[in-house]
């Protein structure tokens, strides 16, 4: 889908999943793009969790909501009676892998923290000699790469951006996401869905 900057509108801001260093805030920045919404501070919003933007679009907070479509929680967008598919785009992440503090040895049975949605990575990313311990589930790739990098887990399963804002090297190969990713958009009140 070509899209024309003619779509920006003043006030334009995208809310999506934080902290900085996430996939959904790369995404957010090349959608931001697309619609040629000026590229300052408050084009993309993040937020703790997908259902925390959401909630800033529906309270007119934020125009558009970016969501991965490998979230588990997806079909709850696409159901809400408020929001409307505005429209969908393929766009690959960041690079994943597996990082780790770099003053720290690594112990050969890990503790790894990453979000949900690409826990299947860590079986194609990590070394032979090194096996899984526990998973420890955070609310983005970004919190878990903090959470290696204050030394809670081991590992994290997270993006290169997150990994250099919190000072984490790769102790595997990296790979991206081919992601599809909805954007939802504030229905005007006559176009909403109501129950019967």
């Amino acid at each position: 889908m070509v899209v024309r900057s003619s779509e920006a509108r003043p006030g334009d801001v995208i809310a999506t999943l934080g902290p900085a260093g996430t996939s959904s805030e790369a995404a957010g920045w090349h959608l931001a793009g697309r619609l040629g919404i000026a590229r300052d501070i408050g084009a993309v919003e993040l937020f703790p969790s997908y259902e925390e933007a959401r909630a800033a679009v529906k309270e007119g907070r934020a125009s558009r909501l970016l969501v991965a479509n490998a979230y588990q929680g997806i079909s709850e967008f696409y159901m809400d009676r408020v929001l409307g598919l505005e429209r969908a785009f393929v766009f690959d992440t960041p690079l994943y892998g597996l990082a780790s503090r770099q003053d720290r040895p690594l112990p050969l049975t890990c503790q790894i923290s990453t979000h949900p949605a690409p826990v299947a990575l860590i079986g194609q990313l990590l070394p032979p000699g090194y096996e899984v311990a526990e998973v420890d589930y955070a609310l983005s790739t970004s919190a878990a790469a903090e959470r290696a990098a204050n030394g809670e887990v081991d590992l994290a399963l997270t993006t290169r951006p997150a990994a250099q804002r919190h000072g984490l090297r790769f102790i595997s190969r990296t790979r991206p996401i081919r992601m599809l990713w909805s954007v939802f958009t504030r229905l005007p009140p006559g176009d909403r869905i109501s129950s019967k």
